[in-house]
């Protein structure tokens, strides 16, 4: 296993492509999804400081295996964006790896606070992020992806994840 900066030829793609196929069949989710996965990527690749900013993907066997993003939301606010490890490398730790290699990068890059937006359905994604202190601010109903769901949005301070990387 091993996680490593996104930027080889063919991650852009396989982060939208990988997010599309696997969301569609795990959660019956539309192409839209694909589509906001293809803005989020298009933005960061397009205009992304790479002192406040980051994306990594994990690979397995070298083999692309999973992704996550660390984009800035404001000058004080990380946003952790579209984590994903594949379905064949479940189980492994990579997505305890991508969130903490995440906070760890928020951290030295001086955010104090790092969010996210989920949707209830995404259980392992949720255990994850509650191990790693994020907190549940709030939740609504929405239609989007071709379902009915529920966004989360999620929270964590990074002063204290810093004390406790102590």
């Amino acid at each position: 296993m091993n996680i490593r900066p996104l930027g080889e030829p063919g991650d852009l793609g396989w982060v939208v492509g990988e997010h599309g196929r696997v969301y569609a069949e795990e959660f019956g989710w539309d192409v839209s999804f694909e589509a906001l996965v293809a803005q989020i990527v298009a933005d960061y690749a397009n205009k992304h400081d790479p002192r406040r900013e980051a994306a990594w993907i994990a690979e397995v066997d070298g083999e692309r295996a999973g992704c996550v993003f660390c984009v800035a939301a404001d000058d004080t606010t990380a946003q952790l964006r579209i984590l994903l490890v594949h379905p064949r490398a479940r189980g492994l730790g990579l997505g305890d790896r991508l969130v903490s290699g995440c906070l760890d990068f928020a951290t030295a890059a001086g955010y104090r606070r790092m969010v996210l937006w989920t949707n209830d359905v995404l259980a392992a994604a949720r255990r994850i992020y509650q191990r790693h202190g994020f907190a549940l601010v709030d939740e609504e109903a929405h239609h989007s992806f071709g379902r009915d769901l529920t966004g989360q949005h999620w929270a964590r301070d990074l002063g204290q994840y810093a004390d406790d990387m102590a």
